[in-house]
């Protein structure tokens, strides 16, 4: 028996929030290149895939499936903004001037699932989330737009109103999450 126990133990054991990053940026990395490759239902399917793995290891599952549909809801509307007062175009967009493609909300609903794991640390430093915010969202636009899947009208001003937006995002999404996720330590 202790043989058993000691074996068990000794197995290596991936931390939760290391599979969580993993599983994010696979997601991020599929959806933008078939994105740009004009194959968004394959990185969609992807993320999907992702997100159903993500809901059988979390607790409480009604408050995150609610929290990756509130995100994913006004990340489309935040998308969608900057595509409606013509800041960015995106891969795929032909549809609608105004509305943002389903791809993007797709990235939102995987960004949703790093809010209460790998990204859990942050709930509760506000200052430093809005600073990675304003550092991390624009960099992921620009890396889009250098892998196709994007267009800045204007690079600089869009990095700045993007740096702007995603460090104001970060935290208050960071807040929902912890409310979400029914912990009332901070």
């Amino acid at each position: 028996m202790l043989a058993g126990q000691l074996r068990k133990e000794t197995r290596l054991a991936v931390p939760d929030w290391l599979l969580n990053l993993v599983s994010f940026q696979a997601g991020w990395w599929t959806i933008v290149l078939s994105a740009a490759a004009g194959r968004p239902v394959l990185g969609m399917a992807f993320v999907a895939a992702l997100l159903a793995w993500h809901l059988t290891r979390v607790r409480p599952r009604p408050g995150e499936w609610l929290l990756i549909g509130l995100t994913t809801l006004a990340g489309l509307a935040f998308e969608s903004l900057l595509q409606a007062t013509g800041w960015v175009t995106y891969a795929g967009s032909g549809l609608t001037s105004w509305l943002a493609p389903l791809w993007m909300a797709a990235l939102w609903a995987n960004f949703a699932s790093t809010l209460n794991v790998s990204l859990r640390p942050l709930q509760s430093r506000p200052w430093l989330a809005a600073g990675l915010g304003a550092l991390g969202g624009p960099a992921a636009y620009w890396g889009g737009a250098q892998l196709g899947a994007m267009t800045f009208h204007d690079p600089l001003a869009g990095l700045a109103a993007l740096a702007t937006a995603w460090a104001m995002l970060t935290p208050v999404l960071l807040a929902l999450a912890a409310r979400l996720d029914g912990r009332t330590e901070r």
